[in-house]
């Protein structure tokens, strides 16, 4: 049985277990505590508190551990020693504070700012001052398990750190490679930390970095890669680190190490930045934000970080083995789709309802819900649709040319798959059914990336369809991109992937095309027309006009402006037309000339796509105006006239340069399922490849077949070219 891939309350899949988290031990490095003069940083340290303390009231058990003393120390001590110089001194400033010194009196300012600040926020703390050598002590570690257990039980925070003061190991900045060695028990307040977390019995252990986690390398180098969770056995040998912290011991390598250490030993670790307000809140909301490590990592393969060329590479192979396949074993995989579909329709409606939930909740605009929600019997329509498209004829390996080059030569025009797409695409999942059945149909292997508002949605439907098909093609063919973060490097991956198609807003489509050398098709906006000529009939423009702007008015088909001839508003038609958009809820806002006419709030720009019930309306002269309108202020769409003047509605048809134009006719019907198409992919508003809607034909290129019987070019000497067109 299937395993969302998020909890009831949204988490991601490997964060699931935070809803069980009680005690969690905090630690803070010294560059998050200080700033890079030595300072304390007291925003911080208060953002912090506040956090610490939202927690603590909400139930949570909180343990700190905090580094930071020795900075501080040593920038105090080296005011005091330049207030107390000589002149001689100040001309020969060099000299080395001694650590245990600068530890020693950082640590009582450090304590005194923690304890001012949680008394301001009504929240006790205590102090805990530690060597490795405490630890030696079994009575000791019993004594100080019961001491936390009583101030947690009283809502105090303990806060703990290392006493360099006191400390007798030799060399208190050698790093370790494990958690208890023969050295040491801990050698930083890293390892301090992931050692209380496993003697008190933590829930979590948290590590605040001056970073947002675990990269693949320098996190100044663009190349490197946040790491989301990590992995032993794949990230181990992959990741480099710079030498230290700013102003720590160890840096990142430390907190890895103590990371690993506590993991493997059962207790998670995410490593997260100490500078953003509210981190640890997040990471306890099970945010995919920081690097998690966990013992069971190693097993979540199905939602572990997949390379962006492995998963391209992947849909490729599979891609060619379905390509291989016989046209019936093809036709069968689009039927099983459709019957895993009906089969889980309960367990789609529910996650595709809590993504509707959290929309609503998150204050997402109704457009956008609109196009969210699966309504009652869509599952049902995309199982019909893809049922229509089992039983088109096969697209692929179609002979569409044939012809005889010379005796026994014999060449073939072919149809072929393009290979892999990449599509992005908000919003609507049912797309990702309709792009997903005529890849399958087009012998094309995909990669699907949608949006974050239907992400469950999403999981989901990918689940069920890539269940459908067999093992010896492999799910991979459909890979679910997790995250917008992996589009970067997909974007780069031109020899792999061959056309990207975005599917979204007119800023999304411009930075894809500006981020990649792939192919890109895909429309931007969806500015569609109804013009009303003076000769239309009065019943058939209400009903166009109504059925272009009402029935879905969150598709990118949906009339966003009407333009109306300038002789319907004496005859009453537009009065009429007017209202009945009225009555129907839709809002108006109108050009120059209809605004005042109307008495209608003016448009901001004719360049508009409400995606909602509303729309503009603006009053021209005749055909021609109506034309060059559309070519001003269109998106190259879908533009329909109202007419009945058949030679206007030749002019408007030949003359409007968009990618479907209609006469009588709403542009609602501009769609791959009712042109016959079986679904679409989306609608091309491109004039190279493929334009209008997107179905199996335009997700095909040609291959060229030649059949000889020996036959060489010797210079053309030997050769007698016929090139006589063969009949199919």
């Amino acid at each position: 049985m299937w395993t969302s891939p998020f909890t009831e309350n949204g988490m991601e899949f490997e964060r699931a277990f935070m809803k069980n988290v009680k005690r969690v031990i905090v630690k803070v490095g010294t560059a998050v505590v200080t700033q890079a003069d030595g300072r304390l940083a007291v925003g911080r340290l208060g953002a912090l508190c506040e956090q610490l303390k939202e927690l603590n009231s909400q139930g949570y058990e909180i343990v700190l551990v905090t580094s930071g003393a020795v900075g501080l120390g040593r920038q105090r001590l080296r005011y005091r020693k330049l207030v107390n110089s000589s002149l001689a001194d100040l001309q020969n400033p060099q000299y080395e504070l001694d650590g245990k010194a600068c530890a020693a009196v950082g640590q009582s300012s450090l304590m005194a700012l923690y304890d001012t600040l949680f008394s301001q926020l009504d929240v006790s703390s205590s102090q805990h001052l530690v060597t490795d050598n405490d630890f030696r002590n079994v009575s000791f570690r019993k004594q100080l398990s019961e001491t936390v257990k009583s101030l947690l039980a009283l809502k105090v925070i303990p806060i703990f750190n290392e006493n360099d003061a006191v400390s007798t190991r030799r060399a208190p900045y050698e790093r370790r490679c494990s958690c208890s060695d023969s050295s040491g028990i801990f050698w930083d307040n890293d390892s301090l930390a992931g050692l209380l977390a496993l003697e008190l019995q933590a829930d979590l252990l948290v590590l605040l970095s001056d970073v947002e986690g675990l990269y693949s390398g320098p996190p100044s180098d663009p190349n490197s890669k946040l790491i989301h969770t990590y992995i032993k056995e794949k990230h181990q040998g992959e990741i480099t680190f710079r030498d230290k912290s700013r102003l720590g011991r160890g840096g990142m390598t430390a907190k890895v190490n103590a990371a690993v250490c506590a993991a493997y030993a059962g207790i998670p670790v995410v490593i997260t930045s100490g500078y953003a307000t509210d981190s640890i809140i997040k990471v306890l909301q099970g945010k995919r934000i920081g690097t998690l490590f966990h013992q069971d990592a190693h097993l979540w393969t199905s939602v572990k970080e997949v390379g962006a060329r492995e998963m391209a590479v992947a849909a490729r192979e599979c891609s060619r083995r379905l390509q291989a396949m016989h046209s019936d074993d093809r036709r069968n995989i689009l039927l099983d789709v459709a019957d895993s579909l009906e089969a889980n329709e309960r367990l789609i409606k529910v996650e595709n309802e809590a993504d509707v939930a959290a929309a609503q909740d998150a204050g997402y605009e109704k457009s956008l819900v609109a196009r969210l929600a699966l309504k009652p019997g869509k599952i049902a329509s995309l199982a019909k649709s893809i049922r229509v498209l089992a039983e088109m004829e096969d697209p692929i390996g179609q002979v569409l040319k044939k012809t005889e080059l010379a005796d026994g030569l014999i060449l073939e025009k072919t149809s072929s798959p393009l290979g892999v797409l990449l599509i992005e695409f908000e919003s609507r999942p049912d797309a990702l059914v309709q792009i997903a059945s005529l890849a399958i149909r087009s012998g094309n292997g995909l990669l699907l990336k949608g949006g974050k508002e239907a992400k469950r949605s999403n999981a989901i439907l990918h689940k069920v369809i890539t269940s459908a098909i067999p093992k010896n093609i492999g799910d991979k063919l459909i890979g679910l991109v997790a995250s917008r973060e992996d589009i970067p490097d997909l974007l780069k991956l031109d020899d792999v992937i061959d056309l990207v198609i975005p599917r979204g807003s007119n800023k999304l489509v411009s930075q894809i095309k500006e981020s990649t050398k792939i192919p890109v098709l895909g429309h931007a906006d969806g500015i569609c027309h109804v013009f009303v000529d003076k000769s239309a009939k009065a019943d058939m423009a209400k009903r166009i006009v109504l059925d272009a702007k009402t029935d879905y008015p969150a598709a990118c088909n949906a009339m966003e402006t009407l333009l109306v001839h300038k002789d319907l508003s004496s005859t009453g038609l537009l009065n009429e037309i007017i209202m009945g958009l009225q009555h129907e809820g839709v809002i108006l806002y109108g050009g120059s000339r209809a605004s005042s006419l109307l008495n209608i709030p003016e448009a901001h720009s004719f360049h508009h796509e409400y995606n909602s019930m509303a729309c503009t309306v603006e009053i021209v002269d005749d055909v021609q105006a109506a034309i060059d309108h559309i070519h001003q202020h269109g998106s190259s769409h879908t533009d329909c006239i109202v007419t009945e003047n058949h030679e206007v509605a030749e002019i408007f048809l030949n003359g409007v340069d968009s990618a479907s134009v209609f006469h009588n006719a709403s542009t609602r019907f501009c769609d791959g399922a009712r042109f016959g198409l079986g679904a679409e992919v989306g609608i091309s508003t491109s004039r190279i490849h493929a334009r209008g809607p997107v179905g199996v034909e335009e997700l095909l290129t040609t291959r060229w077949l030649l059949r000889g019987s020996g036959q060489v070019v010797d210079g053309d000497k030997g050769v007698v070219y016929s090139h006589r067109n063969l009949a199919l």
